[in-house]
């Protein structure tokens, strides 16, 4: 700043003062300019871990998760924390633990003591959780999952609207027997899904079936298998399977059995996984 001063023929002091945009300073605007103009060709510029000592604000957030920084979906989830920190000129430092308490409880140390304003704890799948009590001394928004009680602010999926509006995609087209291949997991999304899938049943009166149920692994082997399973006993006219992978799955189910998609069964799969879906 003393350099930039010199260069520029003004005090140190009215540097601090353009740089830190203190307009009750009233700076000449041909002065201001010169100052800026000296700040550019020095390359000068301030140094953020001294202004956060003096601000008390470090102008950061910390993104940490246990496996989103490695699943298919990481990209938007991050991209889109990142636009929002960015559109009020902050930064995002972003941490994948791996899912190991160690690496956790370091990178949380590692992102206080730099003073970020807040955590985004965000998880791979829907659950709830239990955060460590280090989280408490920032602010905290929890990311795909939940505290039971409550206590902290979350931003989940509407796992029952999703199963809602996915079977309702098949009702409109006219079907009746439509089979659920869920997760076996005992998940929120498992249990969410199923009571939308449930719901838009009722709301177009048509019968719950359990015969048209079916459970798997979610992997494309797992809605093979089950997709097999609920074709011979039940004869759906289409399936809503818990995700794309079970989809893929049924896919394949549909072919061995020499069927056509969708004029003998008709397939929806849930998450938008791009490769699949």
């Amino acid at each position: 700043m003393l350099d930039v001063a010199k260069h520029a023929g003004v005090s140190q002091t009215t540097v601090s003062f353009v740089v830190n945009k203190v307009l009750s300073a009233n700076i000449p605007e041909e002065t201001h300019a010169r100052v800026l103009a000296a700040i550019k060709e020095l390359g000068y510029r301030p140094n953020a871990t001294a202004r956060s000592l003096r601000s008390q604000r470090s102008h950061m957030f910390g993104f940490l998760s246990d496996e989103v920084a490695t699943t298919p979906y990481a990209g938007k989830i991050i991209q889109g924390a990142q636009d929002a920190a960015w559109d009020s000129k902050k930064m995002l430092l972003i941490v994948n633990t791996d899912r190991r308490t160690d690496i956790e409880s370091a990178a949380i140390e590692m992102l206080l003591e730099r003073q970020v304003e807040g955590i985004i704890y965000a998880t791979m799948f829907h659950r709830p959780v239990a955060p460590p009590l280090a989280l408490s001394h920032v602010p905290v928004v929890l990311l795909d999952c939940f505290v039971e009680d409550r206590s902290l602010p979350s931003v989940v999926p509407d796992e029952v609207r999703g199963g809602r509006a996915a079977t309702e995609v098949l009702i409109q087209k006219g079907h009746r027997r439509i089979g659920f291949l869920n997760n076996i997991d005992p998940i929120p999304a498992s249990f969410g899904r199923f009571v939308g899938y449930k719901q838009a049943l009722a709301d177009y009166a048509i019968a719950f079936d359990e015969a048209l149920v079916e459970t798997g692994e979610s992997t494309a082997r797992g809605g093979y298998d089950a997709a097999l399973v609920l074709i011979h006993r039940s004869a759906p006219t289409a399936l809503f399977c818990f995700n794309d992978r079970m989809a893929m799955g049924a896919y394949d189910a549909v072919r061995k059995l020499g069927l056509n998609i969708p004029h003998d069964v008709a397939i929806v799969g849930f998450d938008n996984q791009e490769l699949i879906a």
